[in-house]
């Protein structure tokens, strides 16, 4: 069965900088990204994120979104994960410090809590990746597909680049000693996990959209 022409896709996520990579990403291949303040009101409950592993959350926001909505949704759980740390932060990157506030108190209190625990390690034990699980549900609450992104990188012990959010600037991502941070939106799109779970998501959506209409 094909997709409409220009079929839209809600993005489960208050993340603005979120909506504007899976937005440039699936617009590539015809698909409207809408973001839930475009089309929810502010009341709408957040399902609840219980599960164990990235794949699990982002199952439950998508299917959950859907079913509220009654569209089809695109959810993400992604979060940074600490070899020296045992995984850590993993699904609990967001509220890691336990520290609520706006967004960017969220993430310098998160980010102030990994250098605590990073302290005195050498860069070779700073290993870590960014991984990225998406989940698109039909208005049913039926689930489309699922993807996975990673993103691997070293812990810096101080921060640079603005361009990012999170743990972005602590995060060095290549031979130059560039942080993701310090990457353009089209570098990191290339590149980031979130970027990398999209385009698999795309390439599935294209592939959809190409199929010849089994009826």
């Amino acid at each position: 069965m094909t997709t409409p022409a220009r079929a839209s896709i809600v993005v489960a996520t208050g993340n603005p900088h979120k909506v504007i990579e899976i937005r440039e990403i699936l617009g590539e291949v015809g698909i409207e990204v809408l973001s839930l303040n475009e089309v929810a009101s502010g009341d709408l409950a957040e399902p609840q994120e219980d599960g164990s592993t990235f794949a699990e959350n982002a199952r439950l926001k998508a299917v959950g979104y859907a079913r509220a909505i009654g569209r089809t949704v695109l959810a993400d759980d992604s979060g940074l994960s600490v070899d020296a740390l045992g995984g850590n932060p993993g699904i609990h990157s967001a509220r890691w410090a336990g520290v609520g506030g706006t967004r960017a108190e969220r993430d310098a209190a998160n980010n102030a809590k990994l250098q605590r625990e990073l302290a005195a390690r050498p860069s070779a034990s700073r290993g870590a990746r960014f991984i990225c699980a998406m989940c698109l549900a039909a208005a049913d609450g039926s689930v489309i597909a699922e993807t996975v992104g990673e993103f691997v990188g070293v812990i810096a012990d101080s921060p640079r680049g603005a361009n990012g959010f999170g743990y972005d600037p602590y995060f060095v991502v290549d031979a130059s000693g560039r942080t993701s941070a310090e990457l353009s939106p089209s570098e990191k799109n290339a590149r980031s996990h979130r970027g990398c779970a999209a385009r698999a998501m795309a390439g599935f959506l294209a592939r959809l959209r190409a199929e010849p209409d089994a009826s």
